[in-house]
């Protein structure tokens, strides 16, 4: 079964890359051997925003996007076997183009 995620209020889906790395000698390595988690990732899904004073501020990011998060945000989640994160808008730091 397909389980489909959808944000609440100010929080973000995102699927952090997986990237390979080489070594300077070419060795792979793979993503479960980098020590830290990665920082960038793909918008999979956004919620509708915050509300302030009664109005609704939307999220400025949309599906598909690619970004940059802060280090030690989000909540680790696994959606259909694989790996996400749920992010606050905040936390997003950069869209990359």
């Amino acid at each position: 079964m397909e389980i489909k995620l959808k944000p609440r209020h100010d929080r973000v889906l995102v699927k952090p890359d997986q990237e390979e790395e080489k070594t300077a000698g070419g060795i792979m390595l793979a993503p479960s051997a980098n020590k830290e988690k990665p920082q960038r990732g793909v918008v999979m899904s956004v919620g509708a925003g915050k509300t302030e004073n009664g109005t609704l501020i939307p999220v400025e990011l949309s599906e598909g996007m690619k970004v940059l998060y802060s280090k030690f945000s989000g909540t680790d989640v696994k959606v259909n076997g694989e790996d996400m994160l749920v992010l606050r808008d905040e936390d997003i730091i950069a869209v990359v183009e």
